[in-house]
């Protein structure tokens, strides 16, 4: 929760920096037009991506098959989309590394080994004497 709390406050900040840095290298008008751009591009390919990996857990229960892995997609479409329709260069470079399928394994592998640590770590017993 620490690291999520830092997060939230530096990214605003780096993605401020380097905006403004993107404005005197190549200009306002078009370091605005890449961040407009690039929300709408989030927007289409959140609705495209997203509605693909919905019908792939909808097909999976369908079959009878535990729609584990088709979930963990729906979800990694959903926070690339997201990060997409933030302005930002960073965001925007993570979430189209994300949304992009075979880039998109590592961040599920990513997510899937944190899951299990989590996991893990709920069901340790400390004693302490």
């Amino acid at each position: 929760m620490r690291n999520f709390i830092i997060c939230l406050l530096l990214v605003p900040l780096i993605e401020l920096v380097i905006f403004l840095l993107a404005g005197n290298i190549i200009g306002i008008a078009e370091t605005i037009f890449i961040a407009i751009g690039t929300g709408i591009l989030g927007g289409i390919l959140l609705k495209k991506q997203g509605l693909k990996a919905i019908r792939n857990v909808q097909v999976q229960l369908n079959q009878g098959m535990m729609p584990g892995d088709a979930i963990l997609d729906s979800f990694c479409v959903l926070i690339g989309g997201f990060l997409l329709l933030f302005p930002g260069f960073i965001t925007d470079i993570i979430g189209a590394v994300i949304l992009f399928p075979p880039t998109r394994k590592i961040g599920k592998n990513l997510l899937m080994r944190g899951i299990q640590r989590k996991l893990q770590k709920k069901n340790r017993v400390t004693i302490i004497h």
